[in-house]
């Protein structure tokens, strides 16, 4: 490196390095700003999908334990585990996973709920297995 060269990174040293911090807080906090709407997002989405899987839950003992078909009405559990499977999307793994396994489960068993207890019990799972994993994404937030 010639002499010159030297002089120039002397004299400009603090303007140097006043550009370099600029450039990483300019970085850093981009980076930020972007994990603090993702967690926003996962945020509001699980929250909701603690609604609703608490609502689905409501619903199937309407149906099962309580004989009313007007609030327990399997319709009302289809908006509600396509909202889900909906939701599920801008989560984290594993929940497009269990959201599509919860809709599986309640195409399967949905019929069943007013007088089959299996049914009701593998709807039960796969809520609880979605609970799970909904509780679990939230948890592990930056």
């Amino acid at each position: 490196m010639s002499i010159q060269w030297r002089r120039q990174l002397q004299q400009n040293a603090v303007a140097i390095i006043s550009l370099a911090v600029a450039v990483t807080a300019l970085l850093y906090t981009t980076w930020r700003n972007e994990k603090s709407e993702w967690n926003w997002n996962v945020r509001v989405a699980g929250f909701e999908m603690l609604m609703s899987l608490g609502e689905l839950q409501r619903i199937v003992y309407l149906n099962h334990y309580d004989g009313d078909a007007a609030e327990g009405s399997p319709r009302k559990g289809w908006v509600r585990v396509m909202m889900l499977r909906d939701l599920g999307l801008v989560m984290p793994d594993p929940l497009p996973e269990r959201t599509d396994t919860l809709l599986e489960v309640w195409r399967a068993n949905w019929p069943g709920i007013g007088n089959d207890q299996q049914a009701v019990a593998r709807i039960e799972v796969a809520i609880d297995h979605t609970r799970d994993a909904v509780l679990d994404a939230l948890g592990r937030l930056e």
